[in-house]
């Protein structure tokens, strides 16, 4: 039996009046107001980061902010992206049940399978590359990533219709430890774009759009019809950017976690990723964890999940904190597409090695 979804395309946006709109999605989805729903949308220049990284550690805000470009924090997490009108967004919005499959890292393999597949009828060699990725001869033409809330699954991805390399390197500080573990010189080399690959055969926007609509359709069981973008939407998109998304204390709500000084650091780049953790101690002998902090470009579900752990450790003492982040990810209702409990342990303990 084919499963219906509702179709929109909210158009060119700016950066965070659309993550309020993702925002709206999830809560409108959540109350039963709306469908399951697949969203297309595009951003002018806008450099995102996400949910869980370190602004200034992942910006040139300098050059941002004297370019007009769009300074933007995800609800999603992974890695800071730059956005203009040369990519596609899509988004998937729908019941945990709709598909029977309830495992995140599960459903991101059959959704970017159907992405590629999709895309593989505009005549591109797309393939899925695990956790979230999908490559054309290994170079990156889209990224993934998305997370539960309850029973509703968020998802969503990019595709690289046209970009210039030179303005995403401008905008984004990449880590010489992502470019080396893929030995690339330039972040540049990593991506491709639909019109380096196509040329002169690049499809219009409704093309594209067509073919993610047919790989979703045919791979994932689903009937895409196009609808209307609903009033109740847009009211909880602008409430969702007037409360949270579009303030910039939520966008520098993680800033530079090194500054005021006393705080102990490490950082570890694997498969799934980059995460790094900050340490300030308290106590006479500073042998009580006074607060913590990880950032990285992984993806973990619910995402409020990495704020409870930093609460939960806070006032530990130094010596059980490893045991600690073990005892919260045992009875936390966690998924984790990118990083293990381990990850979390293994840095928090080696920030703690480097007094």
């Amino acid at each position: 039996m084919t499963r219906p979804f509702r179709v929109i395309d909210t158009g060119l946006r700016e950066g965070r009046a659309n993550i309020a709109f993702d925002q709206a999605l999830i809560d409108a989805h959540k109350a039963g107001d709306i469908p399951d729903t697949i969203r297309f949308l595009r951003f002018p220049p806008t450099a995102l980061i996400g949910r869980h990284q370190a602004l200034s550690h992942e910006l040139k805000l300098d050059h941002c902010r004297q370019n007009g470009i769009g300074i933007v924090r995800r609800i999603t997490g992974g890695g800071a992206i730059y956005f203009d009108e040369g990519q596609l967004g899509w988004e998937l919005v729908f019941s945990r049940a709709t598909l029977g499959i309830s495992n995140l890292a599960d459903l991101a393999r059959e959704i970017c399978e159907a992405a590629a597949a999709g895309l593989g009828t505009l005549g591109v060699a797309a393939k899925y590359r695990p956790r979230n990725d999908i490559e054309v001869d290994g170079r990156k033409l889209c990224g993934t990533g998305g997370f539960f809330d309850g029973d509703t699954l968020f998802y969503q991805g990019t595709v690289l219709i046209d970009l210039n390399p030179a303005d995403m390197v401008a905008a984004l500080r990449v880590a010489e430890a992502k470019l080396a573990k893929r030995a690339l010189d330039s972040a540049s080399q990593r991506v491709t774009t639909l019109k380096q690959l196509l040329g002169d055969g690049l499809p219009d926007l409704a093309t594209i759009q067509a073919a993610l609509l047919k790989g979703f359709a045919d791979r994932l069981g689903i009937a895409p019809e196009w609808g209307a973008i609903t009033a109740g939407e847009e009211t909880l998109a602008t409430q969702a950017f007037d409360e949270e998304i579009g303030t910039d204390s939520f966008v520098h709500e993680i800033d530079d976690p090194e500054s005021g000084g006393d705080v102990l650091s490490a950082s570890h780049t694997g498969p799934g990723g980059t995460v790094s953790a900050y340490l300030r101690l308290e106590g006479p002998r500073q042998d009580r964890v006074r607060e913590v902090l990880f950032t990285g470009d992984f993806f973990v579900t619910p995402p409020r999940i990495v704020f409870d752990l930093e609460a939960s450790l806070r006032g530990l003492p130094t010596a059980d904190l490893g045991a600690g982040v073990e005892r919260f990810f045992a009875d936390a209702p966690v998924d984790l597409l990118t990083i293990a409990p381990a990850d979390f342990r293994s840095v928090a303990e080696a920030a703690l090695g480097s007094r």
